[in-house]
């Protein structure tokens, strides 16, 4: 094959009139309306971010001086750079309700290879997120064991690298095979789920913030950016994990039951609902206590010890599992859709895009719960979240340049919801996500650059020949056949 054949194999771009044929063919139930993708998206959003990243951060540890107060500044910086990104996913999900999100925007706009190098990403990206959360929920459930007066074996507790004489993190492996058994019940009952428990945590932040606001010393607030501004950009980068999760409620949109038309409310909706929050909830955290004294695994539950109300602390560990939960749910969910996407694809084995009675890719469920599971018993949770969001970032500088593209290739292309400011909103976008990548440490990016590798050898061994775009591929007759007009 010369140069520019393969050039135009790997940049083949998936059509666009070919999606909707392919959705009435994909076996996912459609029973998400606005407000459960709304709490999909919430639910991603907000948790561990609230109840373990923020005090990580504003604390630090042994690698990383704690921001204090600045914490703040932080969420808000990871804020601004994932709205560019959030604006650009909800234009591409008015264009393209399809499960795969990221994948899929970038293989239509950008070509295969492209598609490919993010949808690949995704698949550790998102089981990293859910082993993060479990980490986090982990941290909580000790402290609402320690409130009761007991304690866990520290062998049975944490890893080996959180210096604790750890060997195996049980409590986070059993909660990331609750989370696969309850999201392969299917898409139907999950979305129940999803809203109650969403509720739940939103009444709990709000608790939280009431309450909290009565103990607030302002002496804690100064010095307000205690190691300047430099620690303060780099837990930007940490607290990213905080700020998208509606990129992986995209993941849902064949799901939808007008996915064109709620898509980009829901992911709208969800960012503003989870910011308005975050900077209240951080702004408590650090005025009840001095940022050296807060507990980077259970920062809130922390807070409310130090000001003499224990009670308060464990109702907060208990609520807190149970609202990091959703967060789990979600990116479970989000894997699973962008796997079964490139497997329909053909860039991965079509065996994985098997659906049960329930509508839900059973197989791709129980395999990405399971790696979590593996990744949450084994790592700390700062070096899974920092690869977590390297991952991301990535993604969205993707989909950020993938929106100018298709603006100005496709402007004939119908969009339910426009971004405004092209292209200026996207760019920023871009710049602001390679910045925060640039924060994080060298050892994330090199097993993010080891994972991608890999993905190479997968796509040129087996997606590229597979693939349904192929001509020559097995399943390509097939998808002819899905596509071509009936009468």
């Amino acid at each position: 094959m010369s140069t520019r054949d393969l050039t135009q194999s790997i940049m083949r771009r998936k059509p666009l009139n070919d999606i909707e044929e392919e959705n009435k063919h994909s076996g996912l139930f459609k029973s998400l309306g606005l407000w459960q993708l709304t709490a999909i998206g919430v639910g991603g959003i907000i948790g561990v971010g609230i109840f373990s990243l923020a005090g990580l951060v504003a604390a630090g540890n042994e690698d990383t001086p704690g921001v204090g107060p600045a914490v703040l500044i932080s969420f808000l910086i990871a804020g601004l750079a994932s709205a560019a990104a959030a604006l650009s996913y909800a234009e591409f999900a008015g264009m393209i309700p399809r499960a795969g999100s990221a994948y899929t925007y970038g293989y239509v706009a950008l070509g295969e290879v492209i598609g490919w190098f993010i949808g690949w990403d995704l698949l550790l990206e998102y089981i990293a997120i859910v082993a993060v959360v479990a980490i986090g929920i982990s941290g909580y459930f000790e402290a609402f064991l320690s409130g009761l007066g007991i304690h866990l074996p520290t062998w049975m507790a944490s890893t080996p690298d959180e210096g604790k004489g750890g060997i195996i993190n049980i409590p986070a492996i059993l909660v990331c095979l609750l989370v696969t058994w309850i999201l392969s019940r299917g898409t139907k009952a999950f979305g129940r789920f999803e809203l109650v428990a969403v509720a739940i945590k939103v009444v709990l932040i709000l608790f939280i913030i009431g309450l909290g606001v009565f103990y607030i010393d302002t002496n804690n607030y100064n010095p307000f950016m205690p190691s300047g501004f430099g620690p303060v950009l780099a837990g930007s980068a940490t607290v990213f994990f905080a700020v998208f999760g509606y990129d992986a409620m995209s993941t849902a949109a064949e799901e939808a039951t007008d996915g064109k038309k709620h898509m980009p409310k829901a992911i709208v909706l969800s960012l503003i609902v989870a910011m308005l929050l975050y900077v209240a909830a951080t702004l408590v955290l650090t005025g009840m206590q001095n940022y050296k004294d807060i507990d980077p695994a259970a920062g809130f539950a922390s807070a409310f010890t130090s000001v003499g109300l224990p009670v308060i602390a464990t109702i907060i560990s208990v609520f807190a599992v149970l609202s990091i939960l959703t967060v789990m749910l979600t990116f479970l969910l989000g894997v699973t859709r962008v796997w079964f996407s490139m497997s329909r694809d053909g860039l991965l084995p079509g065996w994985f895009a098997g659906t049960d009675k329930h509508g839900t890719p059973q197989r791709v469920t129980w395999i990405a719960g399971i790696s979590s599971a593996l990744l949450a018993g084994v790592f700390p949770i700062k070096a899974v979240a920092d690869l977590t969001n390297i991952g991301i970032l990535a993604a969205f500088v993707v989909v950020c340049l993938a929106v100018i593209v298709f603006r100005y290739k496709r402007p004939d292309a119908p969009r339910t919801f426009r971004l405004p400011l092209m292209p200026f909103i996207p760019a920023f976008g871009v710049l602001a996500s390679a910045l925060l990548i640039w924060q994080l440490p060298a050892d994330t990016k090199w097993r993010f650059g080891v994972w991608l590798i890999i993905g190479l050898a997968i796509y040129f061994f087996y997606g590229r020949k597979h693939s349904l775009m192929n001509p020559n591929s097995p399943r390509h007759a097939e998808a002819e056949e899905m596509h071509r007009p009936v009468g």
